[in-house]
């Protein structure tokens, strides 16, 4: 082998230097956190307890991950954990996980990084949650065949009915209304889950070294958490 060879293989190899501190920590960052993800998700769909507590946990990994190593990646984190997910659970199930959970991790970690109002963030938030949710709903009622929306729309009638027993009104509820009142189930469970996603970031990212921004004043006493 002439000596330009031996110089053009030496330029054309991938271990001509080693990685730079920066490098190895978002390589290790990236695996570590999409898999800590990977398993929380694992968790809540295959145990039968501690779902609350799984769902909390969840976007807050990946979130973590694109406030240390920005938005790059934050994305690349996130395609970990569904190629991960997509090889334990199949190509329906484990991709889920982006539905809402790996939208709103992306979304609170960009906002958050960027300083943003917790306004604006969260009110986002509710959205990508709540549209998040609907997506789950339709894709697993094509795996299970079965339309799981009827579980929440009961839900929204059993509400209606007992408001309607409370206050005794004169009132029969159409079909229209009662998926408005489950729509509004969804939105609002979607309002409580996003503000404690800010509540449990602003108490522990602090802690590791990561900062979002202060709720704003109306909610300083909702929130009463010291982050320092």
């Amino acid at each position: 082998m002439t000596l330009d060879n031996k110089n053009f293989l030496k330029s054309r190899s991938p271990y001509q230097a080693p990685l730079s501190k920066r490098k190895a920590l978002k390589i290790v960052e990236s695996s570590y956190l999409a898999a800590a993800t990977s398993l929380i998700w694992m968790a809540l769909y295959y145990l039968p307890i501690g779902g609350a507590f799984f769902r909390l946990a969840l976007p807050l990994p990946l979130a973590l991950l694109l406030i240390r190593r920005g938005v790059k990646t934050g994305i690349e984190g996130v395609v970990i954990c569904v190629m991960l997910l997509a090889t334990l659970m199949g190509p329906l199930r484990g991709p889920l996980v982006l539905f809402p959970y790996g939208l709103l991790s992306l979304w609170l970690g960009y906002s958050w990084q960027k300083g943003w109002n917790w306004w604006l963030s969260w009110s986002v938030g509710v959205v990508i949650g709540t549209m998040g949710f609907l997506v789950r709903v339709f894709v697993l009622s094509l795996l299970v065949g079965e339309n799981l929306w009827v579980i929440i729309t009961r839900a929204g009638a059993a509400l209606i009915e007992k408001g309607i027993d409370i206050f005794n009104l004169p009132f029969i509820p159409n079909m229209t209304q009662v998926q408005m009142v489950a729509l509004c189930l969804v939105i609002t469970q979607e309002i409580v889950y996003v503000l404690c996603l800010h509540a449990l970031a602003y108490w522990i990212f602090p802690r590791l070294k990561s900062f979002i921004p202060t709720p704003p004043t109306l909610l300083e006493n909702l929130i009463s958490l010291e982050p320092n």
